[in-house]
């Protein structure tokens, strides 16, 4: 193999693996060839490196005057040597010298290529973090490659990410091998200008990018996601809304037989996924966040950013869930701190106004929900 199809292979493997476009390569070996004459010969101001970028093929070419006597033979050579390749040559003119690279010596050639290593280790450094930093706070799939002390080191492909303690689902057995899906947190650079890539298993964006990849109503636009309130590896709520009043949110999100949710929840490992309607009124939108549980009054203030809400009797504790999780989902989801009593705990206390000496029949329990009447868009930080 000769060294021009050399160079193209290693071009083309550079290109692809390394992400480095081909005419950054090209420059960093001419700067890498202008660097060895430059050691070999004490200067570069008379030297020309040219590279075919398709055949690989280079020259490197030093001007030099032609005199009598030599007193620099970096920039100039004798009359007599110049005719042996030009006869018409005269004392004042320029001969233009192809230098071969063997003419540059072992220290030379040595120092050089180390500094196109070096070049090219750089670049391939600023490609990997311009490609993640155009990807952060979206999501991509790596393989576990090794635990650490705090943290599991992520497999992207072309480089590596960190996954620390505290973004890794207590539910979840990390073994050397298996492939996840991973929300991008954040890409910095270390001390030497290498990108570190920090992911998440635990962020409630992994969830809003899941449901993007699953649902084409989502990422047209059709159907939007207003809040998430997640509690990683256990359970996710999710409020959204329809800009097509022909397209059911909730049922795009769910899918045909369930299949879309589903295939979310396979990828979070079984993690219970409440989808909901969003609604403009916090009253509405509160009522709907503690889904599944029935709701008999919802009064909420959109000053303080809190609701007072009454349930039936035997809906109390799906209300408030298993260690309060529903409750507490509804409250991140909504933005409202959610103070919730049974029928009768409100009937004993009187703080809440509206309820009346009647038992309200289940039917009715959705047409007797309360609201204030200028409360204001409810906050979608979830955080």
């Amino acid at each position: 193999m000769s060294a021009n199809v050399e160079m193209i292979n290693a071009l083309e493997i550079l290109e692809k693996e390394k992400n480095i476009p081909r005419e950054v390569i090209i420059d960093k070996i001419k700067e890498t060839l202008t660097i060895a004459c430059k050691n070999a010969f004490g200067r570069t101001d008379n030297i020309s490196v040219t590279i075919d970028p398709d055949t690989c093929e280079y020259h490197i070419i030093a001007a030099k005057q032609v005199v009598e006597v030599v007193e620099d033979p970096a920039v100039e050579i004798s009359l007599a040597k110049a005719q042996e390749f030009d006869g018409h040559l005269k004392v004042g003119e320029i001969y233009f010298e192809e230098i071969k690279s063997l003419d540059f010596g072992r220290i030379a050639a040595s120092a050089a290529r180390n500094t196109l290593i070096n070049a090219l280790s750089k670049e391939e450094s600023k490609a990997i973090y311009d490609e993640y930093i155009a990807k952060q706070h979206q999501i991509v799939t790596g393989v576990i490659q090794r635990k650490m002390r705090n943290s599991i080191s992520v497999n992207l492909g072309n480089t590596e990410a960190i996954l620390s303690d505290k973004e890794q689902i207590a539910e979840e057995n990390y073994k050397t091998g298996d492939r996840y899906k991973f929300y991008i947190t954040d890409v910095k650079k270390n001390k030497k200008e290498q990108a570190k890539i920090f992911v998440s298993r635990t962020h409630p964006e992994l969830v809003r990018c899941l449901f993007e990849q699953e649902v084409a109503e989502i990422r047209d636009g059709i159907v939007e996601i207003k809040s998430i309130a997640r509690e990683a590896g256990k359970r996710t709520k999710m409020a959204v809304l329809t800009n097509d009043e022909d397209v059911d949110a909730v049922g795009a999100c769910v899918g045909m037989n369930g299949t879309r949710v589903n295939a979310v929840v396979e990828e979070l490992h079984d993690e219970k996924i409440d989808i909901i309607n969003w609604d403009e009124n916090p009253a509405r939108l509160i009522e709907n966040a503690l889904s599944p549980a029935k709701v008999i009054s919802v009064v909420a203030d959109s000053e303080d950013k809190s609701a007072k809400v009454i349930v039936p009797d035997y809906q109390l504790s799906l209300a408030i869930g298993r260690e309060g999780q529903n409750a507490r989902l509804a409250a991140k989801l909504t933005g409202y701190k959610i103070d919730i009593k049974s029928e009768t705990q409100a009937r004993e206390s009187g703080d809440f106004p509206g309820l009346e000496d009647e038992y309200y029949d289940d039917e009715e329990y959705y047409d007797d929900v309360e609201f204030d009447s200028d409360v204001e868009e409810v906050s979608e930080d979830n955080e």
